[in-house]
């Protein structure tokens, strides 16, 4: 066997600037179905799985989760899509289409003989002075605007979303909900973890029904009709295993000589569990949570003593409660000495648990919990699809309104940071004297891809459009008198440019810079990739049947 033959590669081999043309054309295509759901008069998505369930989503990180997207340079795009979902929780979309366009300036320098070395230097420096500038010059601290920036930014987030026709009530709804989960560590830190904000989906009347409740809404009923659906000053016990008659572990066997025994054993199984109920009750709980079952034995006991049984309770919601009500989940009665005991101590407090009927399904809410401050929204809407979207909708808002009180800085948004920025960095770049002015002008040109998309998605003239705003921050930049032009962005609904941090479009500063890095971070890493080997599948050897079956034998 030659040299030649032992070192080829078991697959194919792609090199140079075919894989270069090629990852990018994937990037761009990903980009081209998310583009058209861009700002607040973006289009829709209706995505059909292989089950045939139907998704309809302005969200960029669901459209692109829900494709199953094959190709490995395409997929960077996907886990970015992903990562600002996680990170940020709103601007999924225009992080995608940044990269996207990033790939394919860069494409154009490295077509005319620019080592792609050169070019991720300069998109690096890029998107380190253009952090900078947004910091230094485009961010607004929301002490100075007060509450109603925090409900802007809600509302912005919103604008794009299926709820954007009543951003008021919901932006109120959502800045009230986070503002209840407040939480102040030990060192002072204020932050809001908006996963205690459970959101409950309920199909019926429209979408200004949806509430807002001051306590822990849960998805479960009483375990019996004849406990009370109303507890007052309620102690609630927190149990994280299922109250049933007590069986014999498999594998363990009892041999009876006299056969009167045999009653005593079920008594006894019977009345362990009547024990444990009793232990529970004699601490003063009237409502007891249970992930598992209780069987129609232990019901009698609860309904009795007049307390609220809830039975198959979700350990997530337990949890949450747990910590709202200050009770502690209890695993398992046993103590140290092997006894079986319950504390006070264990309990929750909250002023009332009630059963309420929401649409077809009965509710149970914990209305103000003993320990912290609790919130859940109950949205309603015509049909399932759009309850999912709003849901989707509301989580982003809420991402958007921890993101602005925790960071406490908000930007101007449609499209004047990055209509700024591209100024900026085009002055900038006739400073560099290296070959990297060409990769920071080509950063500068490939930002104005988000007031272009947004104007184009508005049924409106973009060419028009982004001359003027630039225009105007050319001259916020150039003019110390004229620097108020900086908060100028695009008013998509007249089709005209306007001061968006007068106008109320707020966007957190957290939002546009981590986006900027993540673009600019996976725009490098398909930049890199100049070789790319697909393996061939191992050729499996042909048995006796397949032999048989093509008709050989």
């Amino acid at each position: 066997m030659s040299t030649a033959a032992q070192l080829l590669v078991g697959g194919e081999r792609t090199t140079g600037q075919s894989i270069r043309s090629q990852n990018v054309m994937a990037a761009i295509s990903v980009a081209n179905i998310v583009k058209t759901s861009l700002g607040p008069v973006g289009l829709d998505k209706m995505l059909v799985d292989d089950v045939g369930d139907v998704t309809v989503t302005n969200d960029g990180a669901t459209i692109l989760k829900l494709l199953e997207v094959e190709h490995p340079a395409a997929k960077v795009l996907v886990e970015l899509a992903d990562l600002q979902d996680q990170e940020v929780g709103d601007g999924t979309t225009s992080v995608v289409i940044v990269a996207a366009e990033l790939l394919k300036h860069a494409e154009e320098l490295v077509k005319n003989r620019i080592h792609p070395t050169s070019v991720i230097t300069g998109y690096r420096l890029a998107c380190k002075e253009a952090c900078k500038y947004i910091q230094e010059h485009l961010t607004v601290k929301v002490d100075e605007l007060g509450r109603d920036s925090i409900i802007s930014a809600a509302k912005t987030s919103m604008s794009s979303k299926i709820i954007g026709p009543e951003a008021d009530f919901f932006a109120n709804m959502v800045v009230d909900a986070a503002m209840a989960v407040k939480r102040t560590s030990v060192k002072g830190e204020v932050k809001y973890p908006i996963k205690s904000v459970n959101i409950l989906k309920a199909h019926g009347q429209s979408s200004k029904e949806s509430v807002l409740v001051n306590g822990y809404a849960l998805n479960c009923t009483v375990a019996s009709q004849a406990m009370p659906k109303d507890v007052k000053k309620a102690k609630i016990a927190c149990l994280n295993f299922s109250l049933q008659k007590a069986k014999m572990a498999l594998g363990v066997q009892v041999v009876v000589e006299d056969p009167e025994k045999l009653e005593a054993i079920r008594q006894r199984e019977a009345d362990i569990t009547k024990e444990r109920i009793e232990k529970i009750l004699s601490t003063g709980a009237n409502v007891i949570l249970v992930t598992g079952g209780i069987d129609d034995l232990c019901l009698k006991y609860f309904v009795e003593a007049g307390a609220m049984a809830v039975r198959r309770c979700k350990t997530e919601d337990l949890k949450r409660i747990a910590r709202a009500t200050g009770a502690t989940l209890v695993v398992s009665l046993a103590n140290l000495e092997g006894e079986e005991s319950f504390d006070a101590s264990l309990l929750g407090s909250a002023d009332q648990v009630v059963q309420e009927r929401v649409c077809d399904d009965e509710l149970i809410m914990i209305k103000g919990p003993g320990a912290r401050s609790a919130a859940s929204i109950i949205v309603r809407g015509a049909n399932d699809f759009m309850v999912d979207e709003m849901e989707r909708s509301l989580h982003d808002a809420l991402c958007v309104v921890k993101r602005v009180l925790e960071s406490n800085q908000v930007v101007p948004g449609g499209g004047a940071v990055e209509t700024a920025l591209s100024i900026y960095l085009e002055n900038f770049a006739t400073s560099i004297t290296s070959r990297e002015q060409l990769a920071v002008a080509e950063f500068a040109q490939a930002l104005l891809v988000i007031p272009k998309t947004l104007a184009v998605n508005a049924a409106l003239d973009s060419t028009d459009l982004v001359a003027k705003l630039r225009a105007f921050h050319n001259a916020s930049q150039t003019m110390a008198e004229r620097e108020s032009l900086k908060w100028v962005g695009l008013d998509l609904h007249n089709g005209a440019v306007r001061d968006n941090k007068q106008a109320g479009v707020l966007e957190p500063a957290v939002s546009k810079i981590k986006s900027l890095k993540f673009a600019t971070e996976a725009a490098i890493t398909i930049l890199r990739i100049d070789d790319m080997i697909k393996l061939a599948p191992e050729k499996k050897e042909d048995s006796y049947q397949d032999a048989v079956a093509r008709g050989e034998l």
